[in-house]
């Protein structure tokens, strides 16, 4: 438990395996090699408070620099360019080269491109760095019309945001509902009602042909031919794993870097947790990829763990939150192969509701907008894997706790 563990990227999943290697008994060096930022910080509140102005750059860090300091700690910033698995070390993009007796990869995930013609005008901008949002918020003052272009969470987010500044917002999606792939149409619904009750223009079927302007953006041009008149676009259309580092050096990649349930990868000597990685999962039966904090937290826990010969198996229960006006989204589970859709509450009215996803009797994954009591039972319901009457998750009159008691 000695030697040198170098740390790849400065993410919520480093900022989490850092300090849990000492915990684990790690007693070498430790170090965290970010190009973004050598202190690891929260991107959530990003496309949200940070947006708004009501957080600052210090509120955002994960860990102030003094934990680093006090855990033997080193951050180090600059750009990892590839990784040489015979000599055990790392070539930075300035020429510097680092060994390592263990490497973990926490690289993360990029912003997908918009490509089309004009995507590069001033004044079109992705949402996924500090940096990024600098730059959205620096033109806000000038900007009276902002397309956002992607209706997930990061463009209803940003939407929320914007429009607690006053700021003009239209969204296009070019699916017919917003947030298809990842909610029922019920919750979609709810969604698009929602923001055009506070004031943003919803466009479905919008697919963008081209961004047009002479040198600045000045609008967006859809597939059929429509102009809408735009001085910021913001593009939120997913993101990638970064994993280019892993194939670079040999390391099997399939949507994301291959590891065990130990954050493992073939390689006896490097780790992959976070966004950048594909686990299997027992509970689900498959493997898969997660863009999630509580994942990267709880996965870098396990990388660490197995770095220092321990055995600490990642096998949780997926798990997620969104935060748009005065709605709390807490999702729990996967609704992939969902045969039946159960309400609590009612999404056309108000601004509270669940939506319970099942096959059969079986509980996948629930959506639980300002229900935090739902949302902790149905936790509990898929880590123990019971059959449930329906009826009882749609009776508002009817105690969940009874079903995991």
């Amino acid at each position: 438990m000695t030697g040198r563990v170098i740390i790849v990227g400065a993410s919520h999943a480093a900022a989490q395996l850092a300090p849990s290697l000492r915990q684990e008994g790690w007693t070498g060096d430790i170090w965290i090699i970010g190009d973004d930022s050598a202190v690891p910080y929260q991107r959530p509140p990003l496309s949200k408070d940070y947006l708004s102005g009501e957080r600052g750059r210090e509120s955002l860090q994960i860990r102030p620099p003094a934990v680093y300091e006090k855990h033997g700690i080193k951050l180090l910033k600059g750009r990892v360019v590839s990784i040489d698995r015979a000599s055990r070390s790392v070539l930075l993009e300035n020429g510097e080269r680092y060994g390592y007796d263990k490497l973990a990869l926490c690289t993360g995930a990029r912003v997908r491109q918009l490509q089309v013609p004009g995507a590069n005008l001033q004044g079109v901008h992705y949402l996924r760095t500090l940096d990024d949002v600098d730059g959205i918020r620096g033109q806000l003052q000038s900007a009276t019309r902002v397309v956002i272009v992607g209706g997930g969470y990061i463009g209803l987010e940003s939407a929320a945001a914007l429009r607690r500044l006053g700021v003009s917002v239209t969204v296009l999606e070019v699916q017919p509902r917003l947030l298809a792939r990842v909610t029922a149409p019920e919750v979609s619904a709810f969604y698009r009602r929602v923001h055009t009750e506070e004031g943003v223009v919803v466009l479905t079927d919008w697919a963008v042909a081209a961004i047009e302007g002479d040198g600045q953006v000045a609008g967006v041009v859809s597939t059929d031919g429509r102009r809408l008149p735009a001085d910021l676009v913001i593009v939120g259309i997913g993101v990638i794993p970064n994993t280019e580092l892993a194939s670079g050096c040999g390391l099997k990649v399939d949507n994301g870097i291959w590891v065990d349930g130990y954050a493992a990868t073939e390689d006896s000597r490097i780790f992959a947790a976070g966004d950048c990685a594909n686990h299997p999962s027992r509970l689900l039966g498959r493997r898969l990829r997660l863009e999630s904090v509580p994942n990267a937290m709880e996965q870098a826990k396990s990388a660490a763990a197995s770095i220092c010969g321990n055995r600490l198996c990642y096998d949780g229960y997926p798990w997620f939150w969104s935060d748009q006006y005065d709605l709390k989204l807490q999702i729990a589970g996967l609704h992939d192969g969902f045969d039946n859709l159960v309400l609590r509450g009612n999404p056309e009215q108000g601004r509270s509701f669940v939506a319970w996803y099942l096959r059969g009797n079986q509980l996948l994954a629930a959506d639980c907008i300002n229900r935090p009591k739902e949302f902790m039972v149905a936790r509990q319901l898929l880590v123990s894997g019971i059959g449930i009457d329906p009826a009882h998750l749609a009776d508002e009159n009817f105690d969940l706790k009874g079903l995991i008691s």
